[in-house]
């Protein structure tokens, strides 16, 4: 009978996938644990396209998203997939990542089968359960139950530690993003959208449900009236699937011949829209991580974020969802050289490219036999 450890690593969405294919990657190198994935396929097409990306294929497929589906609906048919597969799995230790549903279900039902859940990316949080929602709730959830916490920063940690979680129990490895972004972007893949090379791109990213309705209707009021007062400036907008974005995002921005809607991009030429943007307009999480590394400004249109390091070091700004906030600082970064130089500065305070490596050395001291220890992973952060 082997001994290896068995490590389900659980996935549901796009930026699950990319943050999580670094790990996947460095546990299927060890020869001390088996590793299987598992998919909730919370978000269907998009998490299939990070995993062909990456070159996973998922032993289990839940297969959980449906048309339309509610959070609570969601919820509960995840708990019981879930424990059917964990049930038959019976792992030495469960992965995931994140602040998805299917990150605070899979945490939930280890609690319940008294199985060890690891956290990737643990310990954001901005302590206010409306933004962004439902994550920060996810998180926390997912930060009570959890018996390894992979801190991306000092201040995850700190926030951790401020819970009351044991600091043995909390290690600073870096952000597997980093991780994730540096191997595909040395693939350099086509962007396959054609751009004019005479324009400067501001690539938007926009769908956290907090918009939604009034928000998301004054971004775009902002991204138009910014075309129009800018004839060198083209948008390119990946617009999210869910009606409650796309519908509305059509009807504001559709006709405007320098502004670009598409389909929601893969991860590869995603990360080439980034290399090729001058500034970045987002709502979502990992763009805050990824951009700055690739010294690009990002303007996030949130009232609040749960990665307050790159606001600290200045290459990200928060302006909120609101018409002249968003106008007034896109328009001060293309007019003024020393305002867009000291955001382009190339920063990254979330990781360098290591991450991976070091949460498999973490979980190989904790579940390694002796005899199968692996020499292949990196050390844990000193500090």
């Amino acid at each position: 009978m082997s001994n290896r450890s068995k490590i389900l690593c659980v996935v549901g969405t796009r930026p699950e996938a990319i943050k999580m294919a670094p790990v996947i990657g460095a546990l299927k190198r060890e020869c001390w644990c088996d590793v299987r994935v598992v998919a909730t396929a919370q978000h269907r097409e998009m998490l299939d396209q990070v995993l062909s990306l990456f070159d996973i294929r998922p032993e289990v497929d839940l297969d959980i998203m449906t048309a339309n589906q509610t959070l609570s609906k969601l919820t509960a048919r995840m708990v019981g997939a879930m424990d059917d597969v964990l049930q038959q799995e019976r792992p030495d230790a469960v992965l995931a990542q994140g602040d998805t549903t299917t990150v605070m279900v899979t945490a939930l039902v280890c609690f319940y089968l008294r199985l060890p859940f690891g956290h990737v990316e643990a310990g954001l949080r901005t302590r206010d359960f409306a933004n962004p929602f439902p994550e920060e709730m996810n998180r926390v959830m997912a930060g009570r139950l959890a018996k390894w916490h992979f801190a991306p920063t000092a201040s995850a940690e700190r926030n951790l530690l401020d819970e009351g979680v044991s600091p043995q129990a909390v290690h600073v490895t870096g952000n597997t993003v980093i991780d994730a972004l540096l191997q595909v972007a040395e693939k350099n893949v086509p962007l396959g959208i054609e751009l004019d090379p005479d324009k400067r791109l501001i690539l938007v990213t926009a769908h956290r449900r907090e918009n939604f309705g009034a928000p998301l209707r004054d971004i775009c009021r902002a991204i138009l009236a910014l075309a129009e007062r800018n004839p060198d400036v083209e948008f390119l907008y990946p617009v999210h699937p869910n009606p409650n974005v796309s519908q509305v995002v059509h009807r504001e921005l559709g006709n405007h011949p320098r502004i670009r809607l598409c389909a929601p991009l893969e991860y590869g030429p995603f990360v080439s829209a980034m290399r090729r943007a001058y500034l970045l307009l987002t709502d979502s999480g990992g763009v805050q991580e990824e951009a700055p590394a690739l010294g690009k400004p990002v303007l996030v249109m949130r009232a609040e974020t749960e990665r307050p390091e790159a606001v600290i070091e200045g290459v990200v700004k928060l302006v909120g969802p609101s018409f002249q906030p968003i106008v007034r600082m896109v328009q001060e970064l293309l007019d003024e050289p020393a305002a867009y130089r000291a955001m382009a500065r190339g920063i990254s305070p979330y990781g360098d490219g290591h991450a991976a490596k070091r949460i498999v050395s973490i979980l190989r001291d904790a579940l390694a036999a002796p005899t199968d220890m692996s020499a292949s992973a990196g050390k844990p952060v000193v500090r």
